[in-house]
């Protein structure tokens, strides 16, 4: 009896270590090893989004979406590091990353993207009993003045 007492509380003390980070196991990504409230404050610094940018057509990327695990997945695919993008969401959400490396995947979490007022990109999109998701409709790249748009498929 004690011993199930004990499981059943493991979950609880696994997670209350876990407050205030983006995501529950680090990111494979050291620079991307940020707590909720660093990546709302970087955001917040890149806000209005650059619609009067450059355009510079198609990226050299793809950003797959899993609304089951709440991330974005992106790479870049050219053959050159790209340093200091902005990854927007619908326009409206923003995280920074300080390098993309190429053919290296990274790992964003829904909770480390944040629009204007703070708040993160919405979770649990996929859900069945979600009957209002937010869905990501368009994924830009915004680096060395000039603003990208980024292919998007979904895994699931």
């Amino acid at each position: 009896m004690k011993k199930a007492r004990l499981l059943a509380l493991l979950p609880l003390v696994a997670f209350a270590g876990c407050a205030g980070r983006a995501e529950i196991y680090p990111n494979n990504d050291p620079l991307l090893r940020k707590t909720s409230a660093a990546f709302a404050a970087d955001a917040a610094k890149r806000f209005p989004f650059p619609a009067n940018a450059r355009q510079g057509g198609q990226a050299q990327a793809r950003a797959e979406v899993g609304y089951f695990l709440d991330r974005v997945d992106v790479v870049n695919y050219s053959d050159t590091e790209w340093t200091n993008v902005e990854l927007w969401i619908n326009q409206s959400y923003v995280v920074f990353l300080p390098r993309m490396e190429p053919k290296v995947v990274k790992d964003i979490p829904f909770q480390a993207i944040f629009n204007d007022q703070g708040d993160s990109y919405p979770t649990h999109n996929g859900g069945f009993f979600n009957r209002s998701p937010v869905m990501v409709t368009k994924v830009q790249l915004y680096r060395d003045g000039t603003l990208y748009d980024v292919p998007v498929t979904t895994s699931e």
